[in-house]
């Protein structure tokens, strides 16, 4: 089973989700989106808590007001951690997660990047407001995850075909543009001086002729 979270710290809200226990924190692990940015206690247990950025969020610029927020989730679900103030919250984005075979349930590291934003105390009025938005529902990752590519393919095929229409269009005016320069310099004024230079001259006979 899934947690789901509604932030209202930014505008339009987002979901911030994570897993019940430490099993389901391994198919999270596992099925985490490119867009989602993981949050954990810095040397505690804790949940793995997840938000789903909008597509014109970055990881390294996430509001503050959000980081808190998921901040705060992370801190009131470590048994241990929610019992102390001053706390380390790492988070990183969902890709950027490393599980190897040896590693316990729920554990995992970084293949490069990590952040930290710091939790001076339990904030009870961000928790409360965040737990009034809790739903938990059953999640099929592996469907979840064929049918967000299958989404993401249709968005690239249009884009695809969009761009290749308006290279076309552009191809398209070029070549009208090219046809009617040449078509303006074949009627031009210089044209026509080019033209009466190439008729045939008259013979001095023909223009004594021209003058009897």
């Amino acid at each position: 089973m899934v947690l789901f979270f509604t932030s209202t710290a930014v505008d339009p809200p987002v979901t911030i989700y994570m897993g019940k226990d430490k099993v389901e924190n391994e198919d999270l692990i596992k099925y985490a989106w490119p867009q989602d940015v993981w949050f954990h206690v810095d040397k505690l247990s804790s949940a793995h808590v997840y938000l789903r950025m909008p597509e014109e969020m970055s990881w390294d610029a996430i509001p503050e007001a959000l980081l808190v927020d998921c901040a705060q989730l992370v801190k009131a679900n470590s048994i241990e951690g929610n019992k102390k103030d001053n706390l380390t919250i790492i988070y990183t984005p969902g890709d950027n997660l490393k599980k190897t075979g040896d590693m316990a349930v729920g554990q995992v590291s970084f293949h490069s990047d990590k952040r930290v934003i710091h939790v001076a105390k339990r904030e009870n009025a961000i928790v409360n407001r965040l737990n009034k938005t809790k739903v938990v529902k059953e999640v099929d990752h592996e469907q979840e995850r064929i049918d967000r590519i299958k989404k993401e393919s249709a968005v690239r095929r249009a884009a695809a075909a969009a761009k290749k229409k308006a290279d076309a269009e552009l191809a398209k005016q070029r070549e009208a543009e090219k046809a009617a320069r040449s078509y303006d310099a074949l009627f031009s004024p210089d044209a026509e001086d080019d033209e009466e230079d190439f008729r045939p001259k008259k013979s001095v006979r023909e223009m004594e002729e021209d003058f009897m």
